[in-house]
């Protein structure tokens, strides 16, 4: 789908065509281009170092590089809350509870970052790695899914689509920006 400022995500349509406000579903599609593009930045770092590419080539530079890679993630997710609790809000879906459009955690995504990040020599505290990398590579995933959906011409009802972005917003902004804060300091 292309637009005045380029192309944007698959997802993007499904937010568009449930929106009240097209004002409102401009910012959160922007907030969540941003979120996904520092999500797959700081899953993409660590699974580099998974598999042996030392880069950044020192110690030091690869514990900036994490920090500045949750930053760009924390910074992201606190410019998401604002315009996904307002679309959420004029959503209003009709039903109390629709079927979230994205599944549990994979095995795939559920990793002990401790020895990786032992021989990167990056100094953070590996459960709140794998914390933030779970929750990031599940909101990637799931706006793939979304993506798939849109592009497969599935519709998705308005309760569904609230129960997923609900969920998303429950599980991102809490714990796992607490996570990334910690990680990013």
């Amino acid at each position: 789908m292309t637009t005045p400022l380029g192309t944007r995500p698959e997802w993007a349509a499904v937010i568009s065509e449930h929106a009240i406000d097209e004002q409102t579903a401009r910012k959160l599609i922007g907030q969540l281009v941003s979120l996904e593009v520092a999500s797959l930045a700081f899953c993409r770092l660590l699974e580099r170092w998974a598999r042996g590419d030392a880069d950044p080539s020192t110690p030091g530079r690869r514990q900036a590089a994490m920090r500045r890679a949750a930053d760009r993630v924390e910074t992201a997710l606190a410019g998401l809350e604002r315009p996904l609790g307002r679309y959420l809000i004029e959503l209003e879906a009709d039903r109390a509870e629709g079927r979230s459009w994205f599944g549990e955690p994979g095995p795939a995504e559920l990793v002990d970052w401790g020895p990786v990040l032992d021989r990167a020599g990056v100094h953070v505290a590996p459960h709140r790695v794998a914390a933030a990398y779970l929750e990031l590579a599940v909101l990637v995933r799931a706006l793939e899914g979304l993506s798939a959906q849109a592009r497969w011409q599935s519709t998705i009802d308005k309760s569904s689509l609230w129960a997923g972005l609900f969920d998303l917003r429950e599980n991102l902004l809490g714990r796992a920006l607490d996570d990334l804060r910690a990680i990013a300091a």
